[in-house]
């Protein structure tokens, strides 16, 4: 009877994080139920648009301190196939290094050929990308805004493609999928590169197919001027102002439309450092979200499951601080249920494969049939996903925690490789907790073998490698970047002697 509360609280833990297991298994349903609406809900963008119709459309690139991409992303704009007196390129730079000076030279020769370019610089970096996408908005020319991350690669056919949408005058936003250009560079970009395929190959679709709402996903979307004020405009209260806006001016009316079919390459952190400090901001943003507008979409005259499905968008990184208490738990419930009977594997073992394994598999399976790969593709990187996913939850538990108890704060840019490896850098604090919950999940491993719980093992020896895993990159990225900087400190010193 001691045992009950403890297994009541492993229980309740499960069955929250199965919820969201099974919530992402709804999404392969509702995408699977209305793909044939896509195309229906496309009528605007079927006939191409022509010189002579083309609405003006502003070029926003929001940058700070992109030295290694900057020239690239300003480069791959200008060769956008749309008129030339019909589009404008407007630079959102808020850097404080040699990034100024290639923005001005490559905007000067973007004027020279003929292009309309302009470099808008604040005085201060309040509201950062929100703040700066605010002071871009109040000189735009167009009457559509094009929005461009520094790491991404827009193709010419880019407006092209997006703008017949807006013939529809209730359209406020076009998103475009991403694409990866380093999908293959590694074990870790291939992971990513296959969760951000999960969210615009499958969540995406599946919202927009079946009516519920999505999010602009902070980059490659094109908006209308006036939904963008409708719901109040830009506004720096969370670091996710994209799911922030997207929400509002779907609140107001707007509605929204996705374009897979339309791909704008983009660059994945290529070391784990970064990928945190990206995935930090995500997750304390959304949280941020949730607490900014749960209550006004609660409230609102949207449908119960578009209300439904707004909970499970705006509260996903909650699953992270349950994960870890899992992997806490595990053990102590290893340790009470020493035997392999049907109660214990109904209790213990197969809700934890029920709710991690199949769900995901369907989900990520049905993401990498939608681009033509095999759904064995994602299934053989499961496990590996399931590993970071685990590796990050404690550097995200943080995140939600920090959601929780403020808003806004630093917009922690994400460091962008380029073309010159290690020019920026995110530094990490020594992973303790990944160290601790790696040791955790390694006795929970020994005592599954040695209590023959051989479903949970697997899942156990994940958890491990995953904290394990995540764990040694950081140290070893953050001992690589020490030395480095160390020998540079010796280069200089040799210098001034």
């Amino acid at each position: 009877m001691m045992h009950l509360p403890f297994f009541a609280l492993y229980f309740a833990v499960l069955l929250v994080l199965c919820g969201y297991g099974l919530h992402r298994s709804h999404l392969v349903f509702l995408y699977w139920r209305h793909r044939r609406q896509i195309p229906l809900l496309r009528e605007g963008g079927k006939e191409p648009v022509s010189d002579a119709e083309a609405p003006r459309v502003t070029i926003q690139l929001p940058l700070y301190n992109e030295a290694t991409v900057a020239v690239r992303l300003l480069r791959a704009v200008a060769q956008m196939d749309y008129p030339r007196n019909r589009f404008e390129i407007q630079v959102l730079d808020d850097s404080t290094d040699e990034t100024r000076h290639l923005v001005e030279r490559e905007v000067d020769r973007l004027r020279d050929a003929g292009l309309d370019a302009v470099v808008v610089r604040r005085s201060n970096r309040i509201g950062y990308k929100a703040g700066a996408l605010a002071a871009g908005l109040d000189v735009a020319k167009g009457e559509l805004v094009a929005i461009f991350d520094a790491d991404f690669l827009p193709q010419p056919d880019f407006l092209r493609n997006l703008v017949g949408e807006f013939r529809d005058p209730t359209v406020g936003m076009v998103q475009a999928r991403w694409g990866h250009m380093n999908r293959e560079h590694s074990l870790m970009t291939r992971v990513q590169a296959l969760m951000l395929d999960g969210h615009h190959l499958v969540e995406n679709r599946a919202r927009f197919s079946s009516g519920r709402l999505f999010n602009f996903s902070g980059t490659g979307g094109l908006w209308r001027v006036q939904a963008i004020r409708d719901a109040g405009g830009w506004q720096h209260d969370t670091l996710t102002e994209d799911l922030d806006l997207s929400y509002r001016a779907q609140l107001q009316g707007w509605r929204f439309v996705y374009r897979e079919d339309v791909v704008t390459p983009s660059e994945l952190p290529e070391d784990v450092s970064s990928l945190r400090a990206q995935q930090y901001r995500w997750a304390k943003g959304t949280v941020q979200t949730a607490r900014k507008l749960l209550g006004v979409v609660m409230r609102s005259n949207l449908t119960l499951s578009q209300r439904v499905e707004a909970v499970f968008h705006l509260t996903p990184h909650f699953a992270y601080p349950l994960m870890m208490v899992l992997s806490v738990l595990l053990l102590p419930a290893l340790l009470l249920s020493p035997s392999t009977d049907l109660w214990t594997m109904a209790i213990v073992d197969l809700p934890l494969c029920l709710g991690t394994t199949m769900s995901l598999g369907l989900f990520y399976g049905m993401a990498e049939r939608s681009q033509g790969g095999s759904a064995w593709t994602a299934l053989r990187r499961l496990p590996a996903l399931i590993a970071l996913g685990m590796g990050m939850a404690p550097h995200l538990t943080r995140a939600v925690s920090d959601g929780m108890q403020s808003m806004a704060g630093e917009f922690i840019r994400t460091p962008k490789k380029g073309t010159l490896a290690g020019r920026y850098s995110s530094y990490s604090s020594l992973p303790l907790s990944e160290m601790a919950l790696c040791l955790v999940s390694l006795a929970s491993v020994f005592v599954a073998i040695e209590t023959d719980h051989w479903i949970a093992m697997p899942f156990a020896s994940l958890f491990a490698f995953g904290y394990g895993y995540v764990a040694t990159l950081v140290v070893r990225e953050q001992s690589a970047r020490r030395r480095a900087a160390e020998r540079l400190e010796m280069e200089r010193a040799t210098v001034a002697s």
